[in-house]
């Protein structure tokens, strides 16, 4: 039981780093007209999340694959969220008052 909360934790954690990866991700990309050099905002966007993600899994992975393994499930979890997030965001207010809750 003791292996049970590194566990959650790790598996917290990766879904937090997938928000953020592809929370910003979808920040940049809806962004990228408004830039003055939209090429470069794109890649130093990149760089930082690929930064982000890669120096959180260093971290709670520590010496354990299976806590890396766990991390990068909560990645995909977090990239699940924030997809539907995406979706309902973007879906038209009009489908939003016909549909039943």
């Amino acid at each position: 039981m003791p292996d049970a909360l590194p566990a959650m934790l790790a598996l917290v954690a990766g879904a937090g780093l997938g928000a953020i990866y592809f929370g910003g991700l979808w920040w940049t990309v809806c962004r990228a007209g408004s830039f003055r050099r939209p090429a470069l905002s794109l890649l130093v966007s990149a760089l930082v999340r690929m930064s982000v993600a890669l120096g959180g899994f260093y971290l709670v992975a520590g010496d354990s694959w299976q806590r890396l393994l766990l991390c990068l499930l909560g990645f995909i979890v977090g990239r699940a969220a924030v997809s539907w997030l995406v979706r309902q965001a973007m879906r038209p207010a009009a489908t939003k008052a016909f549909h039943a809750p």
